[in-house]
Formats: C-alpha cells, structure tokens, sequence
C-alpha cells in the first residue's frame, strides 16, 4: 500500500475516532404532529427529521438549525426489551422542549421510529453534532 493510501487511511480512522469520542449518551423521545408553529421557525415547515431540544442545548436558540445523528443504544423499560432497530438518523433542531432532562432530547415520531419502536416511549441514545 502506498504511503498516500496509508495517510488517507489514518486520517479517516482518526474522524471516525473522534466522531465516537464526542457522543453524547443522552435519552430520547418523541412527539407527535403538527410540528409547526417551532420556537425557531414559526410556521415554516422544516419536516420531519427534526427535534425539539432540551433547555440547555436549545441555549435560547442559538442551536437552531443545528444537525445531530442519533443512535439508539438501549430501552429504558421493560415493555419494549430490545427497541434499538441499529439505524442512526439524522435530525435537525426546530424547536426547544420546555419539559426535557437536561440529558434528554425529545424527537419527531418520524425520526424516533427510524432507530427505535416507538412502543418504547424513551430510550437511551448517543448523538453527536454533525
């Protein structure tokens, strides 16, 4: 393997390091439509692959916009003992959960059923900012 094809490979190594090492174990849940009026874009319709921040991380706004990939990790009750489907999403923040842990974040029932059975209502998650 050439020299170039080596350093390529540890760089990408390197991102992929450093991508898991900035995950954020956090749980989540999910809410339901309409999803506008959002506390960022009023009633401007940014889909269905959004989240509503906890107080901390919507940090009076200054995340809107800001995209995250969510994993699934774990259920966090026994109706559901294994919710995880393996599939991360990536989402969008459009909106402030005014209800949610400072490790929580709440997500669309869209996004949420793209990584988890929603029968689980709350699971564990890792995300990190993309």
């Amino acid at each position: 393997m050439g020299s170039m094809a080596k350093a390529f490979m540890l760089m990408a190594m390197v991102a992929c390091l450093t991508a898991v090492a900035h995950a954020i174990a956090g749980q989540a849940t999910f809410y339901t439509p309409p999803y506008i009026p959002s506390a960022c874009y009023g009633n401007v319709d940014k889909g269905t692959m959004i989240l509503a921040a906890n107080s901390g991380l919507f940090n009076n706004g200054a995340a809107c916009g800001t995209r995250y990939r969510v994993t699934c990790t774990s259920g966090t009750n026994a109706g559901v003992s294994q919710p995880c489907t393996g599939n991360s999403v990536d989402v969008t923040v459009v909106d402030r959960c005014p209800g949610c842990a400072s490790n929580q974040i709440d997500l669309s029932q869209e996004a949420f059923a793209v990584i988890a059975n929603t029968d689980a209502g709350r699971i564990n998650i890792d995300y990190n900012q993309i």
